[in-house]
């Protein structure tokens, strides 16, 4: 949750070439234990996330009317859904006519906008049923102004420099609790706790990780996983917040997701994108990056995919879908949403027609792909991730990821020219590859060309 928002634009880095590497799962529920006493789900590796937002999805704005939803994203390939905030919101200095979700009046009810804690627990349980799992939205830094502890246990909060509760960073709503506070730890994590115990929640999309003191995650994660292994996405990038990766499976990509704004306006060299991404390369594969061209801050703060990204934003969903890491999709992106910024105080549906969304098969191709192909495991360090240099196009972004003898190659031509084309003159590249998208079977030797456009991509599979 990000309200007054953006950072800026944040810099470049080193030199490049080769990148990284993945872990593939056949067994899905097998469970590894890490050296620092974390259990990491194995699903982690081919998971894809679609974040939820109950209040606009429909026009009811309920779990019940969702609940219809699933069965297409079921059949677009999603896996995993993230429900945003679930919890009642606070009254007290609520913005707009409904308030922020990420203003919570109590961490262990249900927000009755939504419905009742019976129908979370039967959605949860359809989900299942379905094959999907679960996490929910985890505000640990803050609490709404009315929240129930702040009568039953004022000590749990900061306070400024009139003893008054501290406002949050400028977010007049939200209020920030103390973690120096042994007590509201422990009772934090009991209500973490309690949406497992409850509900059978497969994990937590954790809000602003990295306000929260990483020895606070530590503590909880090994208490909460001991009911269940459990899936953690924090929000906060891991090249600015190192320590957090030894905790979460996965986390943000702000840095890029700034740096691809800038080099759509600017068109820099390639190699300002190709040296970030050996940056997050080189922190390892004991914790992923989620990449995504969209999220609920995203979309209603500083724009759609394609006010962002204009012509560049299919071929960005391509990368966030074949790199390392996990894929992150928001409500509404596969309509697609271009132009329209969803509400945050209010009621806002999304356009919903009784047609197949536009990028449903699109977003079908990549997620399944993701989903099944061993070489798209994410933090698997089995799987090798190669940078192809391109000789006659200083605008393609051109990676091989490979795993075995099995491999995915991906053109990305990351410029506006009509006719462009990619010279794949390296050793590693041979053989038969089928294109995702089409089916069509391509010989790829040593001097192969291949015809991309404006903005275009490819994915080629073997």
């Amino acid at each position: 949750m990000r309200y007054l928002l953006p950072a800026c634009i944040l810099g470049l880095f080193l030199t490049s070439c080769i990148l990284m590497p993945k872990k593939d799962t056949e067994s899905t529920e097998k469970i590894k234990t890490m050296q620092n006493g974390i259990r990491r789900v194995d699903w982690r590796h081919h998971a894809n996330i679609y974040e939820v937002n109950i209040r606009q999805y429909t026009p009811e704005g309920t779990f019940k009317a969702f609940a219809a939803h699933m069965p297409r994203l079921k059949e677009m390939g999603v896996q995993v859904l993230w429900f945003m905030p679930i919890t009642p919101i606070a009254q007290q200095n609520r913005k707009g006519p409904l308030g922020s979700p990420y203003a919570c009046s109590d961490y262990t009810a249900i927000n009755p906008e939504f419905g009742t804690l019976e129908d979370f627990k039967q959605l949860v349980k359809q989900a299942h049923d379905m094959g999907f799992k679960v996490i929910i939205d985890w505000v640990a830094n803050h609490t709404g102004w009315d929240h129930r502890w702040t009568r039953e246990h004022p000590g749990y909060y900061l306070r400024d420099s009139t003893g008054q509760f501290q406002i949050a960073s400028g977010m007049d709503d939200i209020i920030e609790l103390d973690y120096a506070n042994p007590a509201m730890r422990d009772d934090m994590i009991k209500a973490m706790q309690y949406w497992v115990k409850e509900c059978d929640i497969d994990g937590f999309r954790c809000d602003l990780a990295a306000w929260v003191e990483v020895d606070f995650w530590e503590q909880a994660r090994p208490r909460v996983d001991s009911l269940k292994p459990l899936f953690w996405l924090g929000e906060f990038d891991e090249l600015e917040n190192p320590a957090y990766g030894k905790v979460f499976d996965a986390s943000y990509c702000w840095k890029w997701m700034h740096l691809t704004k800038t080099y759509y306006e600017k068109q820099p060299s390639l190699d300002t994108l190709i040296n970030l991404l050996t940056n997050y390369s080189q922190l390892g594969d004991s914790s992923m990056r989620a990449w995504f061209t969209s999220n609920h801050d995203e979309n209603t703060w500083n724009g759609t995919e394609y006010e962002k990204y204009g012509d560049m934003a299919p071929a960005l969903a391509v990368f966030s879908a074949t790199w390392n890491g996990v894929p992150l999709i928001y409500s509404g992106q596969e309509l697609p949403l271009k132009t329209k910024r969803l509400e945050f105080f209010k009621k806002d549906d999304i356009p919903w027609t009784s047609e197949k969304p536009a990028l449903h098969d699109f977003y079908k191709t990549l997620l399944q792909l993701h989903a099944t192909h061993p070489a798209l495991a994410g933090g698997d360090p089995s799987v090798q991730t190669f940078i192809i240099p391109v000789k006659n196009n200083d605008k393609a972004l051109v990676y091989l990821r490979k795993k075995g003898d099995r491999e995915v190659l991906v053109v990305l031509q990351l410029d506006g020219r009509k006719n462009a084309v990619v010279h794949l003159d390296d050793a590693r590249l041979q053989g038969n590859f089928k294109d995702a998208f089409s089916n069509e079977t391509i010989s790829i030797d040593q001097h192969r060309q291949l015809n991309v456009g404006a903005w275009g991509y490819r994915v080629l599979e073997k």
